[in-house]
């Protein structure tokens, strides 16, 4: 009961310190003022102010009370492919998609539905179609049409965000031999996504998971060794 009081208590505060009416440098009123306004006692507004804290919206100083923060300005996280400079930090990036494609396939294969399952089979179809020009749009919207189906916006938003540049990038520090224009290359691609699209329309996420692990971590080696 005190936990449930006490969250009453933050959203209230919170109401009031995006509305700007508990601006940045202004004094939390009085324990006693909060126990009035909140009808709560001094153990919840106690632990309400602790978890402000937690959050960074308020500090408190021994002997002079909690004052408000700074809010701190909402940011939409983007990667600018000037950005990614050398080969390592390719391989970085590759190193995070892992970490991002891998949960968000095992969650596309857990909760994908028809009209997701259309989607997947359409890039599917659309990538291992596309001429050599065309490829790396292709690999995007695949990879694009996953992470929508998990479900997820942060997965989408965060794909979106660093666009059909991450495969490109990868593309470039590959010789020939790894182009999507030789038949052996091409060939291993196409069975890499064939594996992970199987394994989510099949509805199992251990194995989504682990095939969208073989085709990142394979584009990772073939970085790595250069063959």
């Amino acid at each position: 009961m005190t936990t449930t009081l006490a969250q009453k208590v933050v959203t209230g505060l919170k109401d009031k310190i995006f509305a700007g009416d508990l601006p940045p440098g202004h004094k939390l009123p009085s324990e006693a003022e909060l126990i009035d306004e909140f009808g709560v006692s001094r153990t919840v507004i106690r632990e309400a102010v602790t978890r402000l804290r937690a959050e960074g919206l308020v500090e408190t100083f021994q002997g002079r009370g909690s004052f408000v923060l700074a809010v701190p300005e909402p940011t939409s996280f983007t990667v600018e492919s000037a950005a990614i400079r050398t080969h390592d930090d390719v391989l970085d990036m590759v190193d995070f998609r892992i970490g991002i494609e891998c949960e968000a396939a095992a969650l596309a294969a857990g909760r994908v539905d028809d009209r997701q399952r259309a989607a997947i089979r359409s890039a599917l179809d659309a990538f291992t179609a596309a001429a050599p020009e065309d490829a790396v749009e292709a690999d995007f919207l695949f990879h694009r049409a996953v992470a929508a189906a998990s479900g997820n916006r942060f997965y989408l938003e965060l794909l979106d965000s660093l666009g059909p540049m991450v495969i490109m990038l990868a593309r470039t520090r590959l010789g020939d031999q790894h182009s999507q224009a030789d038949v052996a290359q091409a060939e291993r691609l196409r069975r890499e996504h064939d594996d992970v699209a199987a394994a989510v329309l099949a509805g199992d996420p251990d194995t989504a998971r682990a095939a969208m692990r073989v085709h990142l971590g394979n584009t990772r080696r073939r970085l790595d060794t250069g063959h």
